[in-house]
């Protein structure tokens, strides 16, 4: 190798390494009392350094060079020194942090300056955020353990061992596309959950709602209708929440369609918008009753919504869809049998019918236009099932506010599926 090359690689080592040691350096100051030993910006410049000179004389001395650096830098770590105060050794993170020093420095000796860069870049980001991190995880609950578990085995267990086969009568059932929609769905739920544990609930009613609109809206419509029951001089703000919950719901399913079928999606953004502008027009006119009020309450708590029985009872009910879907089209009767299929599905979940619909539509059974109006038949039936809820079980301002908006909904729902849809 030509000097210039390699007193360029052990600048470069040493920059990096230097990068390194200064994030540790600020975290161990803030941590460590004053006199206190721990590795910072020199020690890290050093092992970057080493582990660069270390692999240029492994390929031009001896391939035991570098093995033996890292082992006796790793002993240094392990072995306590003469003299150190009783648990007084370096933590896991520095050990490995110097390792990763010395093998950055090795990868810019073999001209590997893009994963060395990168490789310092995610050491750096990992140790500037290490309290972030602790105060993050304190937050975890059982229950969001479980629900991540469970979304792990939804996504990375289950799935990679379903067969992707049609079978049964009419070819109308496969596991695999039941169960990618089951992933789809609980993928949409979780990440707005784990959004919702995040963020907390400093972030007020109006943050809770969102999240809990891309949660399930219907969890969300009867979580406010209960909190109005045990709160009811607040009733008011959580009409607003279930509105907002409504209209976010809409969205959510766009971008639902769009993973599936993104001409059905776009055909339903204006049929999508009418049904929205209740929702927008009833939370905005609590938001200016209720200005300068300082009385809004704390955001109910809205549960996980993910949990593996919910998920295979919307497989069980997705797979049931798609039969009668694929029974009715085989029959020829598309036209008078997938509406009311829509309607008494909507009923109990929106998603289900929705995504069989497109997943049919991509399969040439369905039409654009019969596919945009079986939704919202879905759709309106799903707002008639909220309203009866929130009827039901909410109490004061929170049942006119949220009867009328459904009523609304469904007004405009049956304008969209008459007039903003084609044929």
């Amino acid at each position: 190798m030509p000097p210039a090359l390699l007193l360029s690689a052990i600048i470069v080592s040493a920059g990096l390494g230097a990068i390194i040691g200064f994030i540790r350096q600020w975290g161990e100051q803030t941590e460590k009392a004053p006199g206190e030993e721990f590795s910072g910006v020199r020690t890290f410049t050093f092992c970057s350094m080493l582990g660069c000179v270390a692999a240029y004389l492994t390929e031009a001395w001896s391939p035991a060079v570098l093995p033996v650096a890292l082992a006796l830098l790793g002993l240094s770590y392990l072995v306590p020194r003469p003299g150190a105060a009783e648990g007084g050794g370096v933590g896991s993170t520095t050990f490995v942090a110097v390792l990763i020093a010395l093998l950055v420095g090795a990868l810019v000796q073999w001209r590997q300056q893009q994963a060395a860069a990168l490789v310092t870049a995610l050491s750096v980001v990992l140790l500037g955020l290490k309290q972030p991190i602790h105060a993050w995880t304190r937050r975890f609950t059982e229950a969001d353990i479980r629900a991540s578990l469970q979304f792990i085995a939804i996504t990375g267990v289950i799935l990679p061992l379903v067969p992707d086969r049609a079978f049964g009568p009419f070819g109308g059932f496969n596991l695999d596309s039941t169960w990618m929609m089951v992933v789809r769905i609980s993928g949409v739920g979780f990440a707005g959950y784990v959004l919702m544990r995040l963020l907390g609930a400093r972030s007020g009613l109006i943050l809770t709602s969102l999240l809990g609109g891309i949660a399930s809206s219907t969890a969300t419509t009867l979580a406010f209708s209960r909190r109005s029951r045990e709160d009811p001089a607040h009733a008011e703000s959580y009409a607003m929440a279930v509105a907002l919950a409504c209209t976010v719901m809409l969205p959510r399913l766009l971008v639902l369609l769009l993973l599936v079928s993104p001409d059905l999606a776009a055909s339903m953004i204006p049929a999508f918008a009418l049904m929205a502008l209740p929702g927008l027009l009833t939370a905005g006119l609590i938001a200016w009753r209720q200005r300068g009020n300082a009385g809004t309450p704390d955001p109910a708590a809205v549960g996980n919504p993910l949990s593996l029985s919910t998920a295979i009872k919307f497989a069980l009910l997705y797979s049931a869809i798609t039969f009668g879907v694929k029974a009715i089209a085989h029959f020829g009767h598309l036209r008078s049998g997938l509406l009311p299929l829509s309607f008494v599905s909507g009923l109990t979940d929106l998603d289900a019918i929705s995504l069989s619909v497109a997943e049919n539509l991509n399969s040439s059974q369905v039409g654009l236009g019969l596919a945009a109006r079986a939704i919202l038949v879905a759709a309106i039936a799903n707002s008639v099932v909220k309203g009866v809820l929130a009827v039901w079980l909410g109490r004061g301002a929170l049942r006119g506010y949220v009867a009328v908006l459904m009523a609304c909904t469904v007004a405009a729902g049956a304008v969209a599926a008459l007039y903003l849809v084609g044929e």
